[in-house]
């Protein structure tokens, strides 16, 4: 099982990115961390998500 915001997913084998892109995440406005490190963007389509693993996604929101 990997953890992805607090909740349990069976994701493993996936890249990072191919989940991102189901997830319709804009990679432009989110960081990443992967088991308490954070992933660099250019990373995330070599990033093989791996049972055990515990993701953080965090959106950035503009406002005023």
């Amino acid at each position: 099982m990997i953890r992805i915001n607090g909740e349990n997913t069976d994701l493993d084998g996936k890249l990072l990115s191919e989940y991102l892109e189901e997830q319709s995440y804009n990679t432009m406005r989110i960081a990443v961390e992967r088991n308490g490190e954070i992933v660099p963007k250019a990373s995330y389509s070599s990033t093989m998500m791996r049972d055990g693993d515990s993701f953080e996604i965090v959106t950035f929101v503009g406002g005023g």
